[in-house]
């Protein structure tokens, strides 16, 4: 979805036409708006936020009985629902400003339609993917449930997967959409932005309705709004990093390290969150997670969550190796793939989920031991961390390449 000439794009545009927001001279429209890519980390880290975050809690809520009772199973989830929509509404929009101060701000100019138009795609786009994420969420858990499966081992990664997929397709056709109205139609996009903005007071009535989503439309915000500040600083090193032509090729890979390892940091923490909830009462923990944290803590042991982590560190490298070829296959990006390239980016894909892991061990067991549930603030600050860190090592891998050498056959030496 997002191409290699820094252009924002649906598949079916015809040859020469540039659908989106593009940075392209030629596309006719003095409109460049490369600023889109710091929207990217901090809206596909909804996923994060809000998706992984109902997924955990669901799962905790099913593996604990609380969705036993059809009734009190329809207002767990009918709140939930309402307060993501809220959530992904003012979360949207904050991602826009973030963009706008990040990127425009600091070089010194301003345009108001351009900023109306970034809002816009934004909050459009944060609301509708948290919408149908919400429904496909709901699905897998109940199912989950019935069939007797666990609903900690497929609905955060469903949600991750789908996340990513529904929210770049659905930002690309929307910022199309409203950049082909800028010249003719200005104010659509105020008026898009208003229709979904002025929604949110009736999510956050419902919402209010159940005393679990209540509480949490106070005290939930916290921790979304700082990981999409997070989310936001990846974008910008993103935006800097694709704006140098020979370092182009990153835009492609981004998606594939911040994805992997947001899913498999997402399944670990929702398994120690449910096992905390299942064997420990708030502010207590497990006798292996007491005193202070050491990373070997993560990995060796003879307990589940040892294991699990064990099995998630030995899908790392075959995980990327698969989307490495499917990339190669594809023709997608400028990056060949030397033996030096796949050392250098598994590496930092490893260092990623190594790092995320460990922190998620020891923030896990330090919010259940202050109190906080991590089912609902965990996820969004390890998946943002997550896409922070992926999107570092990766410019960083990519810088390296460049400097020893190892670059793209179809970029100049």
């Amino acid at each position: 979805i997002v191409s290699n000439d820094v252009q924002l794009s649906t598949s079916d545009s015809p040859p020469g036409k540039h659908t989106g927001i593009t940075n392209d001279p030629a596309a006719g429209k003095s409109l460049y708006i490369t600023e889109i890519f710091i929207l990217v980390p901090a809206l596909l880290g909804l996923k994060g936020n809000l998706e992984m975050t109902l997924a955990s809690r669901l799962s905790t809520a099913v593996n604990v009985g609380k969705m036993d009772s059809p009734i009190e199973k329809w207002n767990l989830i009918i709140g939930n629902l309402a307060l993501k929509q809220a959530q992904a509404t003012v979360v949207g929009f904050l991602a826009a400003v973030a963009a706008v101060v990040l990127g425009w701000i600091p070089e010194g100019h301003f345009q108001m339609n351009h900023a109306v138009l970034l809002c816009s795609s934004s909050v459009a786009t944060a609301f509708i993917a948290s919408m149908l994420q919400g429904i496909i969420m709901v699905g897998v858990i109940v199912g989950s449930k019935k069939t007797g499966i666990n609903p900690d081992n497929v609905a955060t990664p469903i949600a991750a997967s789908f996340g990513d997929l529904i929210t770049l397709a659905i930002l690309a056709g929307i910022s199309q959409g409203l950049y082909n109205c800028l010249d003719t139609y200005p104010y659509v996009s105020f008026l898009v932005c208003a229709f979904f903005l002025s929604l949110t007071p009736l999510w956050m009535v419902i919402s209010s309705k159940h005393p679990a989503s209540r509480q949490l439309l106070y005290s939930g915000w916290e921790p979304v709004i700082t990981a999409m500040v997070i989310s936001s600083i990846g974008g910008l090193i993103l935006d800097k990093t694709v704006s140098d032509p020979n370092l182009a090729g990153i835009v492609v890979y981004t998606p594939v390290i911040n994805g992997i390892g947001g899913n498999l940091v997402a399944i670990q923490s929702s398994r120690i969150s449910t096992h905390l909830h299942i064997h420990c009462v708030p502010g207590e923990v497990p006798p292996e997670a007491r005193g202070c944290y050491y990373p070997c803590r993560t990995f060796y042991g003879t307990g589940a969550n040892h294991r699990s982590a064990q099995v998630l560190v030995l899908l790392v490298i075959p995980g990327h190796l698969i989307f490495l070829y499917t990339i190669h296959l594809m023709k997608s990006g400028h990056t060949t793939l030397t033996p030096i390239f796949m050392t250098v980016y598994l590496a930092a894909a490893l260092l990623q989920v190594l790092l995320l892991l460990c922190i998620a061990d020891w923030m896990v067991h330090s919010m259940w031991r202050s109190g906080k549930d991590p089912d609902s603030f965990s996820i969004p600050y390890l998946t943002a961390l997550g896409d922070l860190l992926g999107t570092a090592l990766l410019a960083l891998s990519f810088h390296f390449l460049w400097i020893i050498g190892d670059r793209d056959s179809d970029v100049g030496d």
